[in-house]
């Protein structure tokens, strides 16, 4: 039995689930998430919990267990405190400017990088050089910081790029001199 997939899911106050076969609803203070279940996993709701449950041991069962049980309450502490992630930008010149709903960067290009928010997310800009990613969809938030890293990732010389906030870059010792 999965460890993860068969823990119960508690539903906090002010979060409504609402199950419709393979259809998991989570309605809460921030918004409303939706999750398709995949065939073979059941989902109930029984004494403020959310349950998951799997029919037989075979290995798409096995690996979707824990899986649907994690997305389950992932979309439940979203719709109550919801997430968020930083990026830090390092280099001489590069910085960040929020420009209404999108944030604009000078990444030392020859032109400045516009990136819109997508539905759902929020950019928040601290200073000129800190960014925070927020919303309430885990994968979305993930992917949204991960594409704005992607602009210009670190590089292993001298740091210059766009990080994660706490991320260790691995330095390169340069051209050693004669």
């Amino acid at each position: 039995m999965s460890r993860i997939g068969r823990l119960p899911i508690d539903i906090p106050a002010g979060v409504d689930v609402k199950i419709d076969g393979s259809a998991v609803t989570v309605k809460g203070p921030k918004g409303e998430l939706s999750l398709t279940v995949a065939s073979p996993i059941e989902v109930t709701l029984e004494d403020n919990q959310v349950l998951v449950t799997r029919p037989d041991d075979e290995r798409l069962s096995r690996s979707l267990h824990g899986l649907t049980r994690t997305l389950i309450a992932n979309n439940i502490v979203g719709v109550t405190q919801g997430y968020s992630k930083g990026l830090e930008i390092v280099g001489t010149g590069y910085r960040v400017a929020q420009k209404g709903s999108s944030v604009e960067f000078a990444l030392g290009f020859s032109h400045p990088v516009t990136v819109d928010a997508p539905a759902g997310i929020t950019f928040a800009v601290e200073g000129n050089n800190k960014l925070t990613v927020s919303g309430i969809d885990k994968q979305a938030v993930g992917e949204t910081a991960a594409n704005i890293r992607k602009i210009k990732k670190p590089e292993p010389y001298k740091g210059k790029g766009i990080r994660y906030a706490g991320e260790v870059v691995r330095r390169k010792a340069g051209k050693s001199g004669k």
